[in-house]
């Protein structure tokens, strides 16, 4: 599953959405994370009002099903999840390899409702199932 990152040093999840100079997207799996790109973004990113400035970002972030931010405005945060894509929001600023390896464990645990439907519908949902009662994971083959 490819994970989106807003962030000014690309080491931090430290910028607001609009305001981003970097978007770094990462391909995680239960193994780690693995770096894909960075997405630099050049011009006035300043808080504007100027919604045009989302559509490259909204561009860059499509085939990701998570983007983590340091904060996102409402209509920016409603044109991601129209996109399927699930944002988070960080209190500070955080290291993304911190976030990575605390999105892997939960990936090797017992992911919550919303990210089993991300995995269900990459296909990676298919190699587990969950049994609620308990919560408990079932093995099929």
């Amino acid at each position: 599953m490819k994970v989106a990152f807003a962030t000014q040093d690309l080491k931090r999840v430290d910028a607001h959405f609009g305001w981003a100079k970097n978007i770094a997207i990462y391909e995680l799996s239960t193994e780690g994370g693995e770096f894909i790109e960075a997405i630099q973004f050049e011009g006035d990113l300043q808080e504007d009002g100027n919604e045009d400035k989302l559509a490259p970002k909204l561009d860059a972030i499509k085939d990701c099903a998570i983007l983590y931010v340091a904060a996102i405005g409402g209509s920016g945060a409603a044109r991601v999840v129209a996109q399927g894509i699930h944002p988070i929001k960080v209190p500070q600023p955080e290291p993304i390899a911190e976030l990575l390896d605390k999105l892997r464990d939960v990936l090797r645990g017992n992911p919550p409702p919303w990210l089993r439907k991300v995995l269900a519908k990459e296909g990676k949902g298919r190699e587990r199932s969950f049994d609620f009662e308990d919560d408990e994971e079932v093995q099929h083959g």
